[in-house]
């Protein structure tokens, strides 16, 4: 019989909600962390580019299972246009492609905002991770060849000018879903405002139910030598789970889940998963929930919960 490979490092499970610092990619926090942690397996719910900082939800373990969550999940951020000046990359790191003495109005970003809220086509900027026939096309982008995006359906809850501390600049505040790109936004507002302008200043403040209050800083992060301490900054694997209603069971139940087992639920967790489910008939969505800690993601039929994607102890 083949030997199953050891995995090296602990099986540390749970999720992080880290504040990000600029100058870093994501994929670098996650190798900062998975050494800090000396965890198995770590990853991340949503690349953040290197020259923003904020909210960075960071999963380990089992938590890896739910990072699709995550990347659904609802975003904010904090961004600052500086007209005049157009980029490659839409943003403070790229060549300069443009330049005007034309400045927009505050009443005018806000006037052309309206229009951008809402389930909108976006093309997403050349210098993103987005795929073209298998190479990620801020490679094809640097590497100066000439590829075309097509657009997608993004949806925009609200977009807000929050600031305008000068002519040159212009601060806004976007909650959006999925695949929002703020350079895109930054980039097509510059167009229909007939000037130049990209982002020089970008900050996630959510992700989900992960906010900047609770948000823990790497530096933090990594002065901290006490283990327990560093454990305690985890969140359960539920957390990411917003939205989804959970009940309770108990340990023997859980044993029968972890094998793959339905089991029959009691009325009472029955009317209690009722009252916390959303509107949509449709939806049987779930969690096991055991002593506080997540065991699966399933559905409940029958008034039975048939797991579907299981967290092993």
């Amino acid at each position: 019989m083949a030997r199953q490979r050891k995995r090296k490092g602990d099986p540390v499970t749970g999720w992080l909600n880290l504040f990000k610092p600029v100058d870093i990619t994501s994929t670098q926090a996650v190798a900062i962390l998975k050494k800090k942690y000396n965890a198995q397996k770590v990853g991340h719910g949503g690349t953040l580019d290197p020259l923003a900082d904020g909210i960075l939800p960071i999963a380990f373990g089992e938590a890896t299972k739910t990072v699709q969550w995550a990347m659904d999940a609802r975003k904010e951020y904090v961004f600052t246009i500086r007209w005049g000046v157009s980029t490659e990359s839409q943003d403070a790191e790229g060549d300069v492609t443009g330049t005007s003495d034309a400045r927009p109005t505050r009443q005018q970003v806000e006037e052309l905002l309206k229009g951008y809220i809402g389930t909108i086509e976006q093309v997403p900027p050349r210098f993103s991770a987005i795929k073209v026939d298998g190479q990620r096309a801020y490679d094809l982008a640097r590497e100066g060849e000439e590829f075309e995006l097509t657009s997608r359906e993004v949806d925009v809850f609200t977009a807000d000018v929050i600031g305008m501390p000068d002519a040159d600049h212009t601060v806004i505040h976007v909650t959006s879903g999925k695949g929002f790109y703020v350079r895109a936004m930054a980039r097509d507002l510059a167009f229909d405002l007939e000037c130049e302008g990209h982002i020089s200043q970008l900050r996630r403040t959510r992700v989900g139910q992960f906010g900047a209050a609770t948000a823990i800083p790497l530096s933090r992060i990594e002065e901290t030598e006490d283990p327990e301490t560093l454990m305690g900054f985890l969140q359960p694997i539920h957390a990411v789970l917003e939205g989804v209603p959970s009940v309770d069971i108990t340990r023997e139940e859980a044993g029968h889940i972890r094998h793959g087992r339905s089991i029959v639920l009691l009325p009472h967790l029955i009317e209690a998963w009722q009252a916390q489910k959303s509107e949509d008939p449709e939806d049987r969505s779930a969690i096991a929930v055991c002593e506080g800690k997540a065991v699966a993601l399933g559905e409940i039929r029958a008034g039975q919960f048939e797991p579907g994607r299981v967290f092993m102890s």
